[in-house]
């Protein structure tokens, strides 16, 4: 059986992928994302706040605050109540400061028929921001007084969380005696009007499941793969465009997209904290020209290469490698603090053109699902990428979200049109007037 945990547990660490992001937090930068539910039927916030208050004690690892020692950040026990939902806003993933929100990581809004919840990439990631927003979901609808089971990817609230869904399971699963050549380099950035601070576009295309994967399967790829070769294929050529326009004979550079991976299909752990890895598949423009069947298929050769448990686990073992580092761990916080600023200010962001994150088909209780329309997965801005994509499915709805920090929109367009040309009908929402 299982370990039990108590809900106030006083403190913990942060996990491996968590300690990264308190170093490159800002007054206007803090690497949040969101993730929605939109219902049939409008939002009650009464009754979601009591919700909230019942999902939290569900999910005690999201029941902290940020709190820096004198070698590390780690998180404290919250003992204040959930913190107040609110009605949603026109710009999303705005910045977290720790002293707000009553010291809480995570907002929850409402708007009409949706629920959405932000995070703090140090709690969670993409698994267990899904498994909070279901659980929270299915917990309203009970008081609405529907009949809503548990299981897929709602928790019982009526039980307390385990200890395997506390766990940094990074250090459990990371025992590779070789660690990979770490090859990055600076590589091709869209460029644009910047928006204002706090600020972003976000359009989000909703699409049949069923005819992606089928033009997917056409091509003998999976979903995630079309997307992200189809992301890649639409930077490159966006470079190629500026080339011809300023008539520039100069070198080329790498174009690259950074895809996320949920290490839970291979590692068997259920933790409600970060656990997943980044891949980065790139091309070199002057190698010569690409088709887009050359990009998916090098797409797709490379992450069926690298997605397997031995390369996984040695990339685990050289993240965890600098953490464990004596020399490292005897340096005061304040200063592992500002040579992280320093290097995320240098480096950050500089390696990848484009990121693509699916966190795939989120499923629920057969009962829950007539009550559900859709699910959105949304990264914030970032520094300098133009282009994060996010996407998230649903019975037989996938919802594709770009987020830029730029006010043109010929990304997006071209990403969407080009799926529209493919066969695969898109509707279009967006955060702004156009």
């Amino acid at each position: 059986m299982k370990e039990k945990l108590p809900h106030n547990r006083p403190w913990y660490k942060l996990d491996n992928a968590a300690k990264i992001f308190p170093g490159t937090n800002t007054s206007t930068y803090s690497n949040i994302f969101r993730i929605s539910v939109v219902l049939k039927e409008t939002i009650d916030p009464e009754l979601l706040e009591q919700a909230l208050e019942r999902t939290l004690l569900r999910f005690p690892c999201f029941a902290v605050r940020m709190r820096k020692g004198f070698f590390w950040h780690y998180f404290e026990h919250n003992s204040l109540p959930a913190p107040p939902v609110l009605a949603d806003v026109g710009n999303p993933c705005i910045r977290v400061k720790w002293r707000e929100n009553g010291g809480f990581l995570f907002r929850v809004y409402y708007y009409e028929k949706r629920i959405s919840a932000e995070f703090y990439h140090a709690l969670t990631d993409a698994y267990g921001s899904s498994r909070f927003l279901s659980t929270l979901t299915a917990c309203y609808l009970r008081l609405q007084g529907k009949e809503i089971g548990v299981g897929e990817s709602v928790l019982d609230v009526n039980e307390p969380c385990t200890a395997e869904e506390m766990e940094d399971a990074f250090l459990r699963f990371a025992n590779s005696r070789v660690k990979p050549v770490r090859k990055k380099s600076f590589v091709y950035l869209a460029k644009g009007t910047r928006l204002p601070p706090h600020t972003m576009h976000v359009l989000t295309g909703y699409m049949p499941v069923d005819q992606l994967k089928q033009k997917a399967r056409a091509y003998g790829v999976t979903i995630t793969e079309f997307l992200a070769a189809l992301a890649l294929d639409v930077l490159y050529r966006k470079q190629l465009a500026e080339c011809v326009d300023t008539r520039r004979e100069t070198k080329q550079k790498v174009v690259s997209v950074q895809i996320p991976v949920n290490l839970r299909g291979t590692f068997p752990s259920q933790t409600l904290r970060n656990f997943s890895l980044t891949f980065n598949a790139r091309i070199d423009p002057n190698m010569g020209e690409y088709r887009f069947e050359e990009i998916l298929k090098q797409v797709s050769l490379y992450l069926r290469y690298v997605n397997n448990e031995k390369e996984l686990n040695a990339m685990m073992t050289a993240n965890l490698g600098l953490e464990s580092n004596p020399l490292t761990r005897a340096i005061p916080l304040v200063i592992k603090n500002l040579s992280v600023g320093i290097m995320f200010w240098i480096t950050g962001e500089k390696t990848t053109s484009v990121l693509v994150s699916n966190l795939g088909i989120i499923k629920l209780p057969p009962e829950m699902e007539q009550y559900i329309d859709r699910f959105i997965l949304m990264t914030g801005p970032g520094k300098r990428n133009t282009a994060r994509l996010a996407a998230a499915s649903c019975g037989n709805t996938l919802a594709l979200s770009l987020a830029s920090i730029f006010e043109e929109r010929d990304i997006e367009r071209e990403l969407f049109t080009r799926l529209v040309k493919m066969g695969v009908p898109v509707k279009v929402e967006s955060n702004i007037n156009e």
